[in-house]
């Protein structure tokens, strides 16, 4: 949809989130743009030139105090000069800025849930997103100003734009060392409630000017571009040969000119013209390898420190020696990621997300809350294999749940599936020629043993224990036949065998048949289920060996092979 500036709609009665009047004035207008000729330009100042430790000393100490404009404009320079200190702040800015983001409304209500609704439609936008990664301009400098352009969107106020101010142009109350002001007049103005985000992005406990990772990344750029001056230098005297041009004693001036011309115009600036009577030494210096190499090790010393400081490790920036460290250098810079994304989310719950649910519904109780960040979530593989594990020990979950965990979204009506359960009771749909079911086995008939007869004849039987012990004694010589012969073959192999994957491949080799053991076994445990109900009998019929009912067991059978 598109949007428009015009706040003619909400002319009357709009409040904030606590309840307090706006003026629609304040919500339009823009209140920290620059201004030509005064204390908000465009172009900025470069304290960077000519950088001394007792002008950086001075530079700190009097942001420090309350004025911190060459602190901004050093923190702005430094980004521009130095690529490693640029790459690994931008590195950590956007690794936030690109994280997906979430609402969670403040409770179940429907009235909630319509303003969560409200502000993941306005998140869709790209508008928050779009501004994140000059809000995070705070971790460099302790704090970033994001001066808020409401607009009218489908009906509802909401940001259209968040624009970046750069932090020179505003000050410090110098009472609480604190409160933010926009430089404006001698000792600044404050901030217009509601048009304003002000994100604190501290490195360290204290006040805010003092907790900007800038403050300690000058030290190492500072030294690091004497080294780099120092190296380039060395470079120019010792990199490039010098030319030396020799002259008669009769040469004439002229000829001296042309010859200095000739020397001058080959290359570089270390060049001389001498009589060839004169003699010049040069010293070289030794082991000029070794002194290259020096420099670049200050410089490379330099570049870890300033690493370790804004993204917390070195093996993402420097080059690494296994895969091991590179993994648990990553999960250091998702703790750091983590927590940038926290402390973002914090500034926008409070000082957006809750105006604007004001501005279009009314002050609230409670509002809801956006999450930045990645979810805490199980590697896909372990999250499977943990449901396989569990799901049959009874572990159940919402398919909701799940598909939120895995990513995948529910099944638009009438789309193409892939995967999901296959009802085998039923042919699949549009099967023109269901594959027909296989027919039934069909068992071998088995006789019934009529449990009357076997009351009437039971006081001819034997005791229960002398048969169980007759049963034992079947069971051995039926399997002692069915192992017979494979007992030897078995042993043979195995004698022959020169290691255990040899044992191993000759037993596979000998295919031995299973079918008399898996019988005699089957004969076995038929026996002995017929025992033990003979013995149910007995008990009921408490000795007297008559049975008035057999509560329909003659209708019944056992089965025995």
């Amino acid at each position: 949809m598109a949007r428009t500036t015009s706040l003619a709609k909400f002319t009357t009665g709009l409040r904030d989130a606590l309840g307090m009047l706006v003026k629609k004035k304040e919500l339009e207008n823009h209140h920290a743009a620059p201004t030509i000729g005064g204390v908000r330009p465009v172009i900025s100042g470069h304290p960077a030139d000519g950088m001394t430790p007792r002008r950086l000393a001075n530079i700190h100490r009097e942001a420090a105090n309350g004025e911190p404009l060459n602190y901004f404009e050093l923190a702005e320079d430094i980004e521009e000069r130095d690529p490693h200190y640029l790459s690994v702040i931008s590195t950590r800015k956007r690794s936030v800025s690109q994280l997906p983001i979430t609402v969670k409304p403040a409770s179940d209500s429907a009235e909630h849930k319509k303003h969560a609704d409200f502000v993941r439609s306005w998140i869709d936008d790209g508008v928050l997103q779009a501004g994140m990664f000059d809000m995070l301009d705070a971790i460099g400098k302790g704090m970033s100003v994001m001066e808020i352009d409401w607009r009218v969107h489908g009906g509802h106020l909401c940001p259209g734009e968040f624009i970046y101010r750069p932090q020179r142009w505003f000050t410090f109350d110098r009472n609480d060392g604190e409160t933010v002001l926009l430089r404006e007049g001698v000792d600044g103005e404050p901030l217009i409630p509601h048009k304003f985000v002000v994100h604190r992005h501290k490195a360290k406990s204290g006040l805010t000017i003092r907790a900007g990772i800038a403050r300690v990344a000058s030290w190492a750029w500072m030294y690091k571009s004497f080294t780099l001056n120092d190296w380039a230098m060395f470079a120019q005297n010792f990199g490039a040969p010098i030319r030396v041009g020799k002259y008669g004693p009769k040469a004439t001036e002229e000829e001296k000119d042309v010859l200095w011309r000739a020397v001058s115009n080959i290359a570089g600036d270390c060049a001389a013209i001498i009589p060839t009577s004169m003699l010049i030494e040069f010293e070289e210096v030794a082991a000029k390898g070794t002194s290259t190499d020096l420099y670049e090790r200050r410089a490379g010393f330099l570049n870890k420190e300033v690493s370790k400081l804004v993204v917390g490790q070195t093996m993402t920036t420097e080059d690494g020696s296994s895969q091991a460290q590179a993994n648990v250098h990553r999960e250091v810079q998702e703790d750091i990621e983590r927590a940038d994304a926290i402390l973002t989310s914090a500034s926008i719950n409070q000082q957006v997300v809750p105006n604007m649910v004001a501005f279009n519904f009314g002050p609230q109780d409670y509002y809801p809350k956006v999450h930045i960040g990645r979810p805490d979530e199980v590697a896909l593989g372990e999250f499977a294999e943990a449901f396989e594990k569990l799901g049959p020990q009874g572990l159940t979950a919402e398919a909701t749940w799940m598909r939120s965990r895995l990513g995948i979204p529910d099944p638009q009506e009438g789309a193409e599936l892939v995967g999901g359960r296959v009802d085998v009771s039923d042919p699949p749909s549009g099967s023109s020629n269901p594959s027909p079911e296989p027919p039934p086995k069909l068992k071998k008939p088995t006789p019934k043993l009529n449990f009357a007869k076997l009351l009437s004849s039971r006081q001819a039987r034997q005791p229960v224990e002398q048969s169980i012990d007759q049963l034992s004694v079947q069971l051995q010589q039926d399997a002692a036949g069915a192992l017979g012969g494979l007992t030897e073959r078995v042993r043979k192999e195995l004698m022959a065998a020169t290691d255990l994957h040899d044992a191993a491949n000759r037993l596979t080799a000998l295919n031995l048949p299973g079918d008399e053991l898996s019988d005699a076994m089957a004969r076995g445990m038929a026996l002995a289920h017929l025992a033990g109900q003979a013995s149910l009998i007995d008990d009921i019929g408490g000795g007297s060996g008559e049975v008035e009912d057999d509560g329909g067991l003659n209708n019944g059978g056992v089965h025995s092979d």
